[in-house]
């Protein structure tokens, strides 16, 4: 067979396997190394949703989704041209996201009658029951290969079949043409210092895969994908959508001047935040895991009041169970970020899954009138800024703010220009400054005339004593349940959201016309979908991102007024066009939804579209 090298503009890898197979790390390892090595990248973790499911069975079945490119990457792909499927059960659940030219390596002794059945397959041929038997197939005997690989490093039996990952990732690596030197540099620094006996036999597992993979007659090309050339120069680094978060908030801490506090309960997605800031004592972070999501927000709120930029994090349903202690905040106007990474819902729903649909939640899901800032990140690498966003308003504004994020964002990854802090701008909390003079008594509740925010003043300030609870105040801070003052203060809470617009961006187009018979509206994570789709179909499709949702840009109506119909798209059933209906009544704002726990695909975003046209 002759062998061809090929230069590929972009190319997609999914790596399935059970649970305990490690496709996660292979993944992972992967998409770190095409970062180094300059590519455009974005991730897709898909985790299962059952905590321990039955080994070998489909609900098992773990990937990891990376796309690499010679350009910019907004997308995990919809399909993949290589698929990596170490049982029967990965092949089952994943031979429909190949395409039509796709290879599909898999573990040829994960293939025997056990497996298949297991995995439910009807017939001996998997391939052939699946119609995948056209694509270009490398069964590889992938266990026994890795026994003999290591059979005299000195591991156990157990350990040695664990390594398995490592020689199927040495094979993609052939495939594409990836530098095993990233690699070896992660092996030895991982196990350095509790492991290093593993690092060596690692190290030789993975260079038999790729040396097999090179040496077998069934991979008919191999391919280069060139380092992107359009990055602005800086330093990258691959980054989680919650780490970015995490990182965030530590520069908001450093740019207001003050300690960071996170009180937070653990909850898939978002654990990883909590986790990543408890890393950076040293910058000033102080995390609490708190015994419920109650505690977690409430412990965040005293942090508030003490004079800490405070933050609780969590998904859909330990937002539900905050919603009481946010009113807490939105009353006493105290500055918090509370962190939504979204999921599946309602109730437990789907905890690994992706989705959009805690919007109206976020928008109205406390009791009284009780409005919130809301703020969405639209990638991976967006969530550092989304983050330092949130927590500015939070602290100029004296309000809580709710910064929604999501699964696809939390878990999936992309190259993060490491940003120097100088270009960020300062925040300044409206803290009281001085004394009083003799017989100044102290208003808590008095307003800023512009922005309608009340001062801040801490704790052991002499004279500048104050009550802050749940309970309806005046302007002096004293209880009241005088009717005319709680419409006031109602009335100006609302209107102090409302001015936050003045400080937020003006919405921008993303691509096309700025007028004309359709507008394309997205927000969150939908933006790298939505981009990519609307550059397929040309420059003709008009497109607009929302990363502020409460209060909407203020030029949001003027944008709108130039075009005949709006189509939202988005991962719920309509939250955010309906939203925009309540707004803008009167306009033609039509709905394209996906809720199935997975991103959008672009292929059925482009149809979407193209049928509004």
């Amino acid at each position: 067979m002759q062998h061809k090298v090929i230069d590929a503009k972009d190319v997609v890898i999914r790596f399935a396997g059970d649970s305990g197979d490690g496709m996660q790390l292979t993944g992972s390892l992967f998409a770190d190394m095409s970062a180094i090595y300059g590519n455009g990248l974005s991730t897709f973790p898909d985790y299962p949703a059952e905590i321990r499911a039955p080994h070998g069975t489909v609900s098992g079945v773990s990937g990891f989704q990376v796309h690499i490119g010679s350009g910019k990457v907004n997308t995990p792909g919809d399909f993949c041209d290589l698929l990596v499927a170490m049982n029967p059960a990965a092949l089952k659940a994943n031979a429909k996201w190949c395409k039509r030219h796709a290879m599909i390596l898999v573990d040829e002794d994960a293939f025997d009658e056990a497996g298949m059945k297991k995995a439910g397959f009807t017939t001996d041929n998997p391939f052939t029951e699946l119609g995948v038997e056209d694509r270009t197939l490398i069964v590889s005997p992938i266990t026994t290969l890795t026994r003999e690989s290591l059979k005299d490093s000195g591991m156990d039996p157990k350990a040695i079949l664990k390594c398995k990952n490592m020689f199927t990732l040495g094979m993609a690596c052939y495939i594409y043409n990836r530098p095993l030197e990233y690699i070896y540099a992660y092996l030895e620094k991982k196990f350095a210092k509790k492991h290093p006996e593993v690092i060596e036999p690692n190290k030789k597992v993975l260079f038999d895969g790729f040396n097999y993979a090179a040496n077998i007659q069934v991979i008919p090309n191999t391919y280069t994908v060139a380092p992107a050339g359009h990055l602005q120069k800086g330093t990258y680094r691959n980054i989680t959508g919650n780490q970015a978060t995490a990182w965030g908030l530590l520069a908001a801490s450093e740019k207001s001047g003050l300690p960071l506090f996170c009180g937070s309960y653990p909850i898939t997605p978002a654990t990883a935040i909590l986790e990543e800031l408890a890393i950076h004592k040293s910058l000033g972070a102080k995390t609490l895991q708190a015994e419920d999501e109650i505690a977690g927000i409430c412990t965040a709120i005293g942090a508030s009041y003490a004079g800490n930029l405070a933050v609780t994090t969590t998904s859909g349903p330990g937002l539900s169970l905050k919603s009481e202690a946010m009113g807490l905040a939105v009353m006493a106007e105290l500055p918090l970020v509370v962190v939504d990474v979204q999921r599946g819902g309602p109730s437990t729903g789907l905890p690994t899954k992706t989705e959009q649909s805690d919007l109206n939640q976020a928008l109205y899901g406390r009791n009284g009138e009780c409005p919130m800032a809301v703020v969405a990140a639209h990638s991976p690498a967006h969530c550092f800024d989304a983050a330092f966003q949130a927590a500015k308003i939070a602290l100029e504004h004296m309000t809580p703010v709710l910064l929604l994020s999501e699964g696809f964002l939390g878990n999936g990854s992309e190259p993060w220009r490491i940003p120097a802090m100088k270009d960020y701008p300062e925040i300044k909390p409206p803290f009281v400054h001085g004394v009083l003079s003799e017989g100044e008594k102290f208003h808590p509740f008095e307003r800023d005339p512009e922005t309608l925010v009340r001062r801040w003043a801490l704790p052991g300030q002499k004279g500048f004593e104050h009550r802050v609870g749940g309970l309806e105040k005046n302007h002096n801070g004293v209880l009241s349940t005088d009717p005319a003052n709680h419409a006031l203060m109602v009335a100006e809470r609302a209107e102090k959201v409302a001015r936050i617009a003045r400080d937020l961006p003006a919405l921008e187009l993303q691509n096309g016309p700025a007028s004309g018979k359709l507008l394309v509206v997205g927000w969150g994570g939908t933006y790298g979908h939505i981009l990519s789709a609307v550059r397929e179909i040309g420059d003709a499709v008009s497109y607009v991102h929302f990363d502020y949702i409460n209060p909407l840009p203020a030029n949001t109506e003027a944008v709108f007024s130039q075009f005949d119909k709006i189509l939202v798209c988005e991962l719920n059933s309509g939250q955010f066009a309906d939203y925009l209906r309540a707004k803008f009544p009167g306009r033609d704002i039509r709905k394209f939804n996906k809720v199935q726990g997975q991103p959008f695909l672009v292929s059925e975003l482009v149809a979407a579209i193209q049928k509004e046209m």
